[in-house]
Formats: C-alpha cells, structure tokens, sequence
C-alpha cells in the first residue's frame, strides 16, 4: 500500500515522432507523407520515423535499407541536431515556467515534478494539458504527456494515448495497471531479460509478483530488487534537475558467453547500432570511446581511447575493434558495452526547488 506522505505529482512529457515532426512542420512537402530521419537506403540507421512511415513498420534504430523494403516510398531526410536543440531549448523554457524541478532525458521528453508549481495548480492533468497546448501554439509540435505519482508510471502513461495524447495512472488504480503490463514494458527490463524471464514464465506484471526478493535477486542479481519493487508501483527515484549527463552507453550481457573475438565483433555491431541511436536521438558525441568487457567470472575490463575530435560513428566502431584486438581475451565474454564520454554537450540549467508531499487529490 502507498503511504499517503510518500505521493508525488509526476508528469513525463514526450515529444511526439521529434525529429520528423520537425521536418514536417519546417518543410510543408513532407507533411502527410512517410519520414526517416538519418540513414538512406544503402546505409545507415534510423534516428526517427513519422506516424506516417511507422504504419509500415518503420522504426528508430532500423537499417536505412530495411526502413526501405519496408517503405519503398519512404523520404529520407539528414538530421539537424541544431535545429531539434533550437526547439527542445523552447520547449524546455516552457517546462521552467510550471516548475524547476525538471530532468531532461534527452532532447524530446522530460519529467517534471509538480507537487508544487509556480502556477498553485493542483491538477497535475490539467497542468499537462496546458504544458501540451503551450507547446502545440509556440513550437509548432504535438507532445504527449503521462500523469502519475513516480517516474516509472509517468513515463509509461505517456505511451498509453500517443500521439498527441495523454494518460494519468492514479495510485489506486496502480496496482491492477502493473499486473496487467507487459514484461518488456517495464523499466529496466531489455531484450534479454524479457526472453529470460520468459523462460520462467514471466510474461506481464501479475507473473512477475508471483516470485519472491530472493528468488528475482538469485536470477536477476541486484535489478531482482527494482524488479520486485516497480512491479508493486515502489519506484522513489526523484525528478533530478540538476543531473549532467557525463557519459553515453549501450551493452548487453549474452544469454551465452561469447568464446572469440569474432563473436565478440558480431555482437558489439549490435551495440553500436544502439550506441548510434542514442547519438542521433540526443545529439550527443563524445571524444573518448570506451570498450567494456565482462567475463564469464563477472571480472570487468575496460578499454578506452580519446581523440581531440567527436568521432563520427565509422571511426567509433574502428576504435572499437581495434580495442578489442588490443589484448588476447581471458576467457569468454557475458557483456559487452560501448560508451562515449568527454561529451560535447554543455551543463544543463541548474534549478533547484523545493519537493512536498501531497495527498491523493488532484491527480484527476
């Protein structure tokens, strides 16, 4: 049972199709019509998809050349990271008029805590309509918006009525939402564990309270514990607003260990296509490369190399093997990872307010 002292007022605001919304509304021929930003049709990934080209199975993170089988009529557009950053720049200034309790997560979405408010509203669901409708007539771009008392819920909530759309997930009815929610929805649950926990069963919420703390942490190690609590709606992390973001990274840890280096290879071009995503959906770059290596015995190996220049993707993923060939590996691998750091990015705005408590009214 949530403890009344402990319920806050979050609003998790996504920005709906960013990137190619942008091209849209700055370029009046591609409106209506099927948008890939990044990549082409030999080449490359794709940073962000229209509604439009996603109702052919277009997504983020897809090969240039699969979008196109998918689409053969699919326009595909460069980014411009200056421009997205020009409007997520607007659209964050907005957030700053509600509350200073804002924590960016990447150039499209952010949560905001309005427990308290500059505007005393005490609806957290009328204040994200009036978010989305500021947005809407100074930017030029639909957002959505979910509406809940922790980060988890909020931020799932804004999925539920996209685009153009918002949802609120009141603590009552929490509980019957997570039993209900697929197993891959939740946070902090990948690819590989979703198919593992699959194995045991674990399809959605109510499979997932049925097991036990010591049984999710002898599987699941230390995330068996953020498992058992988000499943029963626990998820205190705060609204962090003066979070900088010192690093960029993508791994994943292998359902087998990988024996040679050519495993290894096959596997980190995987990583890297998220690695580049990630870049592409931030803007970020980063001047040192990162190699991470985790061996079959948990022992953790890191190798990095640093450049007076933001390396372009091609020269990340040279880096990268060449890391890997640096050294014999020990022994095989369970987890691979590729981050960026010293990035290009300057610190955040930092705002500080004040956080209370409140009770169950005003959600609605």
């Amino acid at each position: 049972m949530i403890e009344e002292t402990t319920i806050r007022k979050i609003i998790h605001v996504d920005m709906d199709a960013f990137y190619a919304s942008v091209e849209q509304m700055d370029n009046p021929d591609l409106r209506g019509k099927p948008v890939a930003v990044g990549g082409n049709r030999e080449r490359g990934v794709v940073a962000a998809a229209s509604y439009e080209a996603r109702k052919y199975g277009v997504r983020s993170a897809m090969s240039g050349k699969m979008a196109a089988l998918k689409c053969p009529h699919l326009i595909f557009v460069p980014p411009r990271f200056e421009r997205y950053k020009e409007l997520s720049y607007h659209i964050r200034e907005i957030f700053y008029a509600y509350t200073d309790l804002v924590e960016p997560l990447s150039l499209d979405e952010a949560f905001l805590d309005v427990t308290t408010n500059k505007v005393n509203n005490p609806s957290a669901t009328l204040l994200a309509q009036e978010i989305r409708k500021r947005i809407k007539d100074e930017v030029g771009l639909h957002a959505s918006a979910g509406i809940s008392y922790n980060k988890f819920l909020a931020k799932t909530a804004s999925d539920i009525n996209k685009p153009n759309g918002q949802a609120v997930i009141l603590p009552k009815d929490a509980e019957v939402f997570l039993e209900k929610l697929p197993i891959e929805r939740f946070y902090g649950v990948g690819k590989v564990t979703a198919e593992k926990m699959n194995k045991l069963g674990i399809y959605n919420g109510y499979d997932l309270k049925q097991y036990s703390l010591q049984f999710l942490t002898k599987k699941f190690g230390k995330s068996g514990l953020h498992y058992f609590n988000i499943v029963r709606g626990n998820h205190q992390s705060e609204v962090q607003p003066n979070r900088l973001r010192k690093s960029l990274s993508a791994e994943n840890t292998f359902e087998q260990d990988l024996p040679t280096v050519a495993d290894c290879l096959g596997a980190l071009e995987e990583v890297l296509v998220e690695v580049q995503k990630r870049m592409e959906r931030t803007g970020i770059k980063g001047r040192t490369v990162t190699l991470k290596i985790k061996y079959s015995d948990f022992t953790i190996q890191t190798r990095s190399k640093t450049f007076e220049q933001y390396p372009e993707t091609d020269k990340i993923w040279e880096t990268v093997q060449a890391l890997l060939e640096q050294e014999v590996l020990k022994m095989p691998v369970r987890l691979l990872g590729i981050g960026l750091s010293n990035l290009n990015i300057e610190e955040e705005k930092i705002l500080f307010g004040k956080q209370l408590h409140f009770d169950f009214e005003g959600f609605e």
